[in-house]
C-alpha cells in the first residue's frame, strides 16, 4: 500500500508528538493511543489531533495543551502551514508543497492504494452464494454475491492472496420435493419444452410441492390431527424422506433424475452469475462432502467427542459451552448441514491450507456457525480458529418479507433486468444517450442498472437489515451508482477536450485554491478506506468514500476553471488532478464489482 505521505504525514505527527510530551511533561505515551484524524469539513485544518486524554498527563486544559502542541509541532514539522485549536481539538494544515508532492507520487503510482499481493503468506478463502437446486437466486442472494466478490477484492487490494469458493446444496429433503413434484405432475417439462431457464423450472416445482404438502396437511387436520403432526406425516413428506434415504444410497433412478435436474438449474445459476459479474475459484457441492463429514463424525465418536444415543442419532453435547445439544446424524443414518459443514470445513482445508476461511452467510445462522467452529475445536482441528462468520443482516422489501416456499421471493434475474430497464428509461428521459448508437446505449443501459443495484446495496454495512426500494437506487444526483459513474464519465470528457498532459513533467501552482486541495485530502484518505474496509469486511466503507469523493470533485469541478483557465500551470494541474480522482474513482468502483462508463 502506498504509504510515503498519506500514511506517514500521520505517523509523523503522532511521533513527534509523543516526543515533545515527554521532553516537556517527562510523561511517556504510545503512539497508537492518540486519535488523529481528517478535520471535519466544516473546520479549518487538515488533521486533527484530539488532546482531551493528553489533558490530565500534562496538567493542563485540553485547549492549552493543544496550543503547546501546536507550537512545538510547527517548529518540529516543515510540512504544517498552521494550527487552530477548537476546545480539546488541534486543526493542523499543512502547506501546499505537500499536497502537490503527495499529487506528483500518488499520480506516479499505478494502482495507489493498492497492495501487492504477498505469495509468501498463507492465503484467504471466502465462501460466498451457496445457493440451493431447488430454486432460482433471489434477492438475498444477490446481497450475498456481491458482499462475497467486494469483500474478496478489497482483501486483494489489501495483499492477501484470496481463493473465491461456492458451496452448492445440491442435496438433501428440500432437493426430493423439487423431484417428487416434477415427477408426480407426468408433464416431463424441460427448460427447452418450456423456454424457461432451469432453474426457474425446478424452482416452479418446488412452490408445487409445498402446495400440494399443504392440502395433505389439511386433510389430515381435518380428519382430527394436529397440524403440527400433520406436517410430518402427509405421504407427500414422507415419500419425499425415503427419496433422500433411495438417494444416500445410491438408487440409479432417484441419482438419475437429480443430476437431471441439477444440471437445469447450474445452468441457469452460470447465467445469472454472469450478469452479476461474479465468479468462483472452485465450486463445492454438499454431495460430495457429506460423506467426509460421516466420517469426521465417526472419528468424533472414537474420541468420545461425539455420542450416539439409544435410537442410532449422533450428537454433540456443547452445554458447557453455553450452548445446547447438537444433532449431527438422524437416528435413520442421514446427515444434517451442519455434517457436511464438516466435511466441506476438512476438505477445504486440505486444498488451501488457508489463515482465514471467511463464510458469507446471513446473521440468522450465526448459531450455526459458533456450534460448527466448536466441534472442530474439540476434535483438535487447529486450523479451526481461522473460521469467521461474516454475517449480514436480511434485504427486506416494502412489502415485507420474502418466503420461497411460497414463491414470494424477488427473483434475482428479474430485478436485474427490471433495474436494466429502469435504467434504460430515466437514461432516455434525462438525454444522456445523444449520439449513442443501438449497441452503445444498450450496454449503457446495463452498466448503469448494475451499477444502481450493486452500489444500493453494498453502501449499506453489511451487519444491517436494508430496506431494497429500486426506485431510488437509480438517480443521477443522489446517493447512487449512477451518479458516481456521471462523475466518472464527466472526468473523461474533460481529459478528451483537455488534451495529453504529462503530468510527470508538468509543474504546479504556487498556491493552491481551497477547494484543490479538499480534493487532495479526499484522494490521499483512499488507501485508509481500502484498509478500514478490509478490517471490517465491509464494502460500505469503499462506496461511501468514493461517493464523497464524486460529490467533493463535482463542488470542484463547478466552482474551480479547469479548461477554461488561461494559466496553463493551473490548467494542467487541474487536468492532472482530475485524471487521478477518475483513476481512485474507476479502482474503488472496481473493489464494488461495479464498472464505469467512458461517456454517459
Amino acid at each position: 500500500m502506498y504509504q510515503n505521505i498519506s500514511v506517514m504525514i500521520i505517523q509523523q505527527i503522532a511521533r513527534h508528538t509523543v516526543e515533545i510530551i515527554n521532553d516537556l511533561f517527562q510523561h511517556t505515551v504510545k503512539e497508537e493511543s492518540l486519535t488523529i484524524s481528517r478535520t471535519r469539513d466544516e473546520f479549518e485544518g487538515d488533521f486533527t489531533l484530539v488532546t482531551f486524554p493528553l489533558s490530565k498527563i500534562a496538567g493542563k486544559s485540553p485547549q492549552d495543551i493543544a496550543n503547546i502542541l501546536g507550537e512545538a509541532l510547527l517548529l518540529r514539522m516543515p510540512e504544517l502551514l498552521s494550527y487552530n485549536v477548537i476546545k480539546g481539538f488541534l486543526n493542523l494544515s499543512l502547506n501546499d508543497s505537500f499536497w502537490t508532492s503527495f499529487f506528483t507520487e500518488a499520480y506516479s503510482i499505478k494502482q495507489f492504494g493498492y497492495s501487492e499481493v504477498n505469495e509468501n503468506h498463507a492465503p484467504v478463502l471466502i465462501e460466498y452464494s451457496s445457493p440451493n437446486t431447488n430454486k432460482p437466486l433471489h434477492l438475498g442472494h444477490i446481497r450475498n454475491n456481491l458482499l462475497g466478490w467486494s469483500i474478496s477484492r478489497i482483501l486483494e487490494a489489501n495483499g492477501n492472496k484470496v481463493y473465491r469458493v461456492n458451496l452448492v446444496n445440491d442435496r438433501g429433503i428440500h432437493i426430493c420435493k423439487s423431484m417428487l413434484a416434477w415427477q408426480k405432475s407426468g408433464l416431463s417439462e424441460t427448460p427447452e419444452s418450456t423456454g424457461m431457464k432451469g432453474d426457474h423450472l425446478v424452482g416452479k416445482y418446488y412452490v408445487i410441492f409445498d402446495q400440494m404438502h399443504k392440502a395433505e396437511i389439511q386433510k389430515l387436520v381435518d380428519g382430527g390431527m394436529k397440524s403440527e403432526e400433520a406436517a410430518k406425516k402427509t405421504p407427500l413428506i414422507l415419500e419425499a424422506q425415503d427419496m433422500l434415504r433411495k438417494w444416500e444410497a445410491g438408487d440409479s433412478e432417484v441419482r438419475d433424475l437429480w443430476q437431471m435436474m441439477n444440471s437445469w438449474v447450474y445452468a441457469g445459476f452460470d447465467d445469472t452469475y454472469k450478469r452479476m459479474g461474479v465468479s468462483f475459484h472452485k465450486i463445492y457441492h454438499e454431495s460430495q462432502t457429506y460423506l467426509l463429514g460421516k466420517s469426521l463424525v465417526e472419528e468424533g465418536l472414537e474420541k468420545n467427542v461425539l455420542q450416539k444415543k439409544d435410537d442410532g442419532s449422533v450428537w454433540i453435547d456443547l452445554t458447557d459451552e453455553g450452548l445446547d445439544e447438537k444433532l449431527l446424524l438422524r437416528a435413520d443414518g442421514t446427515s444434517v448441514y451442519i455434517t457436511q459443514d464438516l466435511g466441506t470445513a476438512q476438505l477445504r482445508h486440505n486444498d488451501f491450507d488457508a489463515a482465514k476461511m471467511i463464510y458469507v452467510v446471513g446473521n440468522e445462522q450465526i448459531y450455526h456457525f459458533d456450534v460448527l467452529k466448536k466441534i472442530l475445536a474439540k476434535m483438535d482441528k487447529s486450523w479451526a480458529s481461522g473460521i469467521f462468520h461474516l454475517s449480514y443482516g436480511m434485504v427486506e422489501l416494502p412489502e415485507g418479507k420474502m418466503k420461497s416456499r411460497e414463491g414470494t421471493v424477488v427473483d434475482a434475474d428479474e430485478l436485474m433486468e427490471e433495474m436494466v430497464n429502469t435504467a434504460k428509461q430515466k437514461t432516455e428521459e434525462l438525454g444522456k444517450i445523444d449520439g449513442f448508437d443501438e449497441e452503445t446505449a444498450k450496454n449503457l443501459y446495463e452498466m448503469i442498472g448494475m451499477s444502481a443495484l450493486k452500489y444500493f446495496i453494498l453502501k449499506v454495512d453489511p451487519k444491517k437489515t436494508m430496506l431494497f426500494n429500486p426506485q431510488e437506487s437509480i438517480d443521477f444526483n443522489g446517493h447512487t451508482g449512477p451518479f458516481i459513474q456521471y462523475t466518472y464519465a464527466r472526468i473523461r470528457s474533460i481529459l478528451r477536450k483537455g488534451g495529453y498532459v504529462d503530468f510527470s513533467a508538468c509543474k504546479h501552482p504556487m498556491e493552491l485554491f481551497p477547494k484543490e486541495k479538499e480534493l487532495l485530502r479526499w484522494i490521499y484518505e483512499f488507501p485508509q478506506a481500502v484498509n478500514e474496509a478490509s478490517d471490517t469486511y465491509s464494502p460500505a466503507v469503499v462506496a461511501n468514500y468514493v461517493y464523497d469523493l464524486a460529490r467533493v470533485f463535482n463542488q470542484f469541478y463547478h466552482e474551480i476553471n479547469i479548461l477554461r483557465e488561461t494559466d496553463e500551470i493551473c490548467r494542467e494541474f487541474r487536468i492532472g488532478l482530475s485524471a487521478l480522482c477518475g483513476r481512485i474513482i474507476c479502482d474503488a468502483m472496481d473493489l464494488l464489482g461495479i464498472e464505469v462508463p467512458e461517456k454517459m
